[in-house]
């Protein structure tokens, strides 16, 4: 099945339903991509994500070069094989690490050199090499290699940053093509738009990547910091600069509202390490907001984490008892909350996607936050 993206359904809020189709199967949008940075989605395994009803997971190419290095999982039989996982993958390139890692690296017009966090030896990486990391790693989506702009930056900064990310993103093309077919199956690149939050930057951004007409495209450089009307205002803006009929990723995105935020301005696929990492600290997800079942308040608490969620965790467990697996460190607390936060996610979006086949997002919306209590918001759904 070659990889490509239907548009089913559009609300009339803006928010979108799809398809997209690879070879490792389908991905109904908008879809939300539990991260397993090294290959594994951290405490859940392959099966346990198929049962919460995950489609497609996402890798970081950083990581896994690192660590156990491309051609360990090439031999393997490619990530798939590697980790036991039956859908599609999406590498993400490193662009963010780069960021995030910044004391360790120096980045110029031909690529990256950089130290390893692991061990502090040197790495050169360049867009033609990103690619070729992620054909061995063998993932169905691979994202080009970009330079993502810290928050606050100066115009000059983000300027650079958009030159370079076009000129390493035409690069990847011409050494490999949009779309490889190796082995049995084909791969696709995605394009990422950057520009922090300048909108003509944004503008140049998203006109010079889609001339160069990739398959999908990702809005890059945000939730790097910046107010959320800002992270908002910008992706609905880059949303509309991209091709309708080709999948739209806001990369790193987020917190449950977030995520109803960004359907409503057209927006088609999201990863974030928030449901996984909370979910460890002993912090989960509900249909009424955030839950720190480590709190005393839970020690004899005998109802599930959410009362109207069916996943196997709430049909099963109690906050109490969870509360006293995480209190005596053991290792099944942060498992059951893991994947109880996931499925949260995963149902999340299959219930946006109902309503927006339906044409009533927007009312689902006005009842997501009348019951929703997001800790800490900066918005209320009226942004």
């Amino acid at each position: 099945m070659p990889f490509g993206f239907t548009l089913r359904s559009i609300d009339p809020s803006g928010a979108r339903c799809g398809l997209i189709e690879t070879d490792h199967g389908p991905v109904e949008t908008p879809a939300f991509m539990p991260v397993g940075t090294q290959g594994t989605v951290k405490t859940l395994s392959a099966r346990d994500l198929e049962e919460i009803g995950a489609a497609m997971i996402l890798s970081n190419t950083y990581h896994l070069y690192l660590r156990p290095g491309e051609k360990l999982i090439e031999e393997a039989g490619g990530i798939h094989r590697f980790m036991g996982w039956k859908g599609p993958v999406l590498t993400d390139s490193g662009g963010f690490q780069v960021l995030s890692l910044a004391d360790l690296n120096r980045i110029g017009d031909e690529g990256v050199e950089f130290k390893s966090h692991l061990d502090g030896s040197t790495h050169f990486l360049t867009p033609e090499r990103v690619v070729d990391i992620q054909l061995s790693i063998g993932s169905d989506v691979m994202m080009v290699l970009d330079e993502c702009a810290e928050y606050p930056c100066d115009r000059g900064r983000a300027e650079k940053a958009v030159e370079r990310t076009t000129l390493w993103a035409t690069r990847s093309l011409a050494a490999r093509g949009a779309r490889v077919t190796r082995g049995e199956y084909e791969r696709v690149l995605f394009g990422i738009v950057q520009g922090s939050l300048y909108p003509d930057l944004r503008e140049r951004s998203a006109r010079e990547l889609v001339a160069l007409d990739f398959p999908g495209y990702a809005i890059g450089g945000l939730s790097v910091g910046e107010p959320k009307k800002d992270t908002f205002d910008t992706a609905a803006r880059t949303a509309n600069l991209l091709p309708a009929d080709k999948p739209r990723y806001l990369m790193g995105v987020g917190h449950p509202e977030d995520i109803v935020e960004a359907v409503a301005r057209g927006i088609d696929l999201f990863d974030c390490v928030v449901p996984t990492r909370n979910a460890r600290n002993g912090c989960v997800f509900t249909s009424r907001g955030k839950l720190v079942v480590r709190n005393a308040a839970y020690a004899r608490d005998g109802a599930p984490l959410d009362p109207e969620c069916r996943c196997e965790v709430c049909r099963t467990y109690s906050r109490a008892y969870i509360r006293h697996l995480f209190n005596a460190g053991e290792i099944l607390g942060p498992r059951l909350a893991t994947y109880h936060s996931l499925y949260f996610y995963l149902h999340l979006l299959s219930e946006m996607r109902q309503v927006i086949r339906e044409g009533r997002f927007s009312r689902w919306r006005e009842g997501f936050y009348r019951a929703y209590s997001p800790i800490g918001s900066e918005y209320n759904g009226s942004v």
